[in-house]
């Protein structure tokens, strides 16, 4: 079973694994939910495993080229569309676009600024809207695009070392096991990603509830 999952996996040329890796990394940075920083690791997990035969520094090369130019992109969308278009999406998609989500990340960029923007990039909701945000908020391009570029680089450059280097530790010193700790390792991404964003969106809600209260006294 595994051993044609494997020689599956061998035929992906090396150029379609980095444009995929990409263009996922580059969909969540516009602003989009999605689970890149998921995709990424699975990706770089099975290169340690030799599943894949592709440069890890490619991998990680794509996926900060994309964070970067995702970022950005974002950044121009909300500087031109801004609160409209959040607002609208509220209304659609109020589970990703509420007004919690949004004003909590509103909140952290504008007392943070460049300093969002970088380490947004390692939490999961703030890395969604970094761009979208920072945009909307009119933050000076090259102080976002400074923050951006070094977030991304740095973002991309401890997911794949960090991932590529326990992927070989398991495989030398588990075996067969290896699969299952770099599993393991996958879904305690997830899970912790998922109790971050979840502790945001509360965090924001009670803020938002004591705002009034606060110009009521």
């Amino acid at each position: 079973m595994f051993n044609g999952i494997d020689q599956w996996l061998e035929t992906i040329p090396a150029l379609a694994v980095c444009v995929i890796v990409g263009l996922f990394v580059m969909i969540e940075s516009l602003g989009i939910p999605f689970p890149a920083e998921t995709i990424l690791i699975a990706v770089v997990g099975l290169i340690s495993q030799h599943a894949l035969h592709v440069p890890v520094i490619w991998i990680g090369v794509a996926a900060s080229a994309a964070a970067i130019i995702g970022d950005s992109i974002g950044f121009a969308i909300g500087h031109r569309w801004g609160r409209p278009l959040f607002d609208w999406l509220g209304r659609k998609f109020p589970k990703h676009f509420g007004p919690e989500e949004i004003g909590y990340a509103e909140q952290v960029f504008q007392r943070w600024g460049m300093v969002a923007v970088f380490f947004g990039r390692f939490v999961a909701l703030l890395r969604t809207f970094s761009g979208p945000i920072a945009g909307t908020l009119k933050m000076p391009y090259y102080k976002f695009l400074i923050a951006n570029v070094s977030g991304g680089i740095v973002w991309a450059g401890a997911i794949t070392s960090v991932i590529y280097f326990v992927g070989e530790a398991a495989d030398k010193y588990f075996g067969q096991f290896s699969w299952i700790i770099l599993a393991v390792a996958v879904v305690g991404g997830i899970i912790i990603g998922l109790i971050i964003k979840r502790r945001s969106s509360k965090g924001a809600a009670a803020k938002r509830k004591e705002e009034p209260a606060a110009v009521d006294r």
